[in-house]
């Protein structure tokens, strides 16, 4: 059985622990704040504030790296030098520049690294995917995405709101998530970049909303909006075929019941036939993702998503912050 070491025993760390189940061990956790580490660590494990210790630990083979962002790539770059296999929270890194040597070290090594982009693995994602490849929608022509959180007293003081631990603001919390999901349904790259960061709210030196346009080489778009102005938690995700269109909302939790809706345009084109599906029962998608992380140890294959998705995610993120900047 695996050995696995969290660093970081907060909400994420908490919930990457609870979906490993029976899969895997949990052998040692890193917090810098001890109780945590202790908590999550239960009776068996080991707990300790230095990361180092758990990447150190002849008993771990698997780290997740659950950190604020100034912690993900330093983090992983050790894990990996020590031959390690790592499931890294998105962005993985606070930009390029500190995700690149990641990059060189997993080439060179044997590790596994998949990275954290776990809105894949919602059930209205799943089913979402699997009616776009079967063809159902016709090519696709564009997406259009909303994801935003509310405020919350104290926010400006968090870390999130802190550009050296974070990186940035509301593009590169939320984010990455819609980058990831655009790339992913549009199965491209994306060659025209643009769009703009702005504090319109908070007082703090990061943004607290952004707006992307995002264009394929064949000139499938993304327009994109994330926020923490939305003042209710909001998920919207609308992919745009020739033959009809899909509606993702909600979440689960404070985002609203989990609802896929499938409206297919017909011939004589009208009012759409429409199916639907909504998912009330508790998300599922750390376990899935994590049974994933796991296959793809044992299996030895090629995570997906892994390091190249976060840098080609990064590359937008650091584009629109440059073209942000005065």
């Amino acid at each position: 059985m695996i050995g696995v070491g969290i660093v970081g025993c907060g909400l994420i760390g908490g919930k990457r622990a609870r979906a490993i189940g029976d899969k895997a061990r949990v052998v040692a956790c890193a917090d810098v704040d001890l109780r945590r580490a202790q908590a999550l660590a239960g009776s068996e494990g080991r707990a300790c504030e230095d990361w180092r210790a758990v990447i150190a630990s002849p008993e771990v083979q698997a780290v997740i790296v659950a950190t604020p962002h100034d912690a993900l790539a330093a983090v992983t770059l050790a894990a990996v030098e020590a031959g390690k296999h790592v499931l890294v929270e998105k962005p993985a890194a606070r930009n390029l520049q500190e995700l690149e040597p990641v990059m060189v070290a997993a080439r060179r090594g044997a590790s596994v690294v998949r990275v954290g982009f776990n809105h894949r693995y919602h059930r209205a994602m799943r089913k979402a995917k699997e009616l776009v490849s079967a063809g159902l929608l016709g090519p696709l022509m564009f997406l259009r995405g909303r994801y935003g959180h509310g405020g919350r007293v104290g926010y400006e003081r968090e870390w999130r709101a802190n550009p050296e631990q974070s990186g940035g603001g509301e593009l590169i919390d939320q984010g990455p998530h819609l980058i990831d999901l655009s790339r992913w349904f549009l199965d491209a790259e994306f060659s025209e970049v643009q769009g703009f960061s702005h504090t319109y709210f908070w007082n703090m030196p990061v943004d607290d909303n952004a707006f992307l346009l995002l264009r394929t080489p064949i000139g499938q778009t993304a327009s994109l909006h994330v926020s923490c102005t939305e003042w209710k938690n909001l998920f919207s995700l609308e992919i745009y075929g020739r033959h009809g269109k899909l509606d993702i909302s909600g979440l689960g939790g404070s985002y609203g019941v989990e609802r896929l809706t499938w409206y297919r345009m017909l011939p004589e084109m009208g009012p759409p036939e429409t199916l639907a599906w909504e998912y009330p029962m508790q998300d599922d998608s750390w376990q899935v993702e994590t049974a994933e992380f796991l296959d793809d140890i044992r299996l030895d294959r090629e995570p997906s998503p892994g390091l190249q998705d976060a840098h080609r995610t990064l590359t937008v993120i650091d584009k629109i912050y440059r073209q942000a900047r005065p």
